[in-house]
């Protein structure tokens, strides 16, 4: 069962950023409790590193124990791992550095100094996956042995991709795998590593967090029933909840009736 898409707009991007994090922080306290533990899934982009700049400077941070939560990542870059344009050394520096975490809990995907293909760095990350969900398979994942994963974070590109899910490629059209390479990124870099949907679709919740005037058309698609090979985050749903956070920029060509039933701050 998946999650009809509920969407919040805010009046700004700084706003939305500010507001998520706080949301966020209350989800991974509320997973703790009823779990003992709590799991996110990263996503990177100017907006997500945003976000957890946003956590790191929020008070209520200290509601969560960061040492029982475990952090994985959507997608990253196959670059070096010292590259800045690494979306774990970008969430190290804004969020994790700053936190007292359980290192074996921070699950970031191989490097080029580790694996000589994103293809190996991919076969890596469902191996660690599956090691993680250590007999908890969650349904949504189909055959695919995941853990749980309270919370995933999604940014996306104009053209609607998520993570490195593109339009019209073969990542977005993987079923059988939990990772894939991909080598030709229409987005430099090309080569990176990417959970792929039906992974992304066995979060409790997924919550993009859109801000922007030149994501309005692909957000607006999205939420009108464009299919995923055309526009991936039309694909992506959670198990429990699909929260669609945007600024008002972002949200400016959303269907009239989604419009009217979002929730606006």
């Amino acid at each position: 069962m998946t999650a009809e898409p509920v969407v919040h707009i805010h009046p700004d991007a700084d706003v939305l950023t500010a507001a998520a994090a706080r949301r966020l922080i209350g989800r991974l306290d509320i997973a703790q409790k009823q779990h003992g533990t709590a799991s996110v899934v990263l996503t990177g982009g100017t907006l997500g590193i945003n976000m957890l700049r946003a956590v790191a400077a929020d008070p209520s941070r200290s509601d969560v124990d960061w040492k029982r939560v475990d952090f994985w990542w959507g997608d990253e870059r196959f670059v070096a791992k010292d590259s800045p344009d690494r979306n774990e050394l970008q969430a190290r520096k804004a969020l994790l550095d700053l936190l007292d975490v359980d290192e074996a809990r921070v699950h970031p995907f191989g490097s080029t100094d580790d694996f000589e293909s994103p293809q190996a760095a991919a076969e890596a990350y469902a191996s660690e996956l599956r090691r993680a969900a250590a007999g908890e398979t969650n349904d949504g994942g189909g055959n695919l042995a995941v853990p749980r994963f309270d919370v995933l974070l999604l940014g996306m590109g104009p053209d609607g991709h998520i993570a490195s899910l593109f339009p019209d490629m073969a990542g977005i059209r993987e079923q059988q795998l939990a990772a894939v390479g991909v080598e030709d990124s229409p987005k430099p870099p090309p080569q990176r590593v990417s959970l792929t949907l039906p992974v992304i679709n066995s979060a409790e919740e997924i919550w993009f967090v859109v801000a922007g005037e030149d994501k309005a058309c692909a957000a607006g698609l999205a939420l009108a029933g464009a299919t995923e090979v055309q526009v991936p985050a039309a694909g992506a749903r959670g198990r429990h909840e699909t929260l669609w956070l945007l600024d008002q920029a972002a949200a400016g060509q959303l269907p009239d009736a989604l419009r009217a039933a979002g929730e606006t701050f």
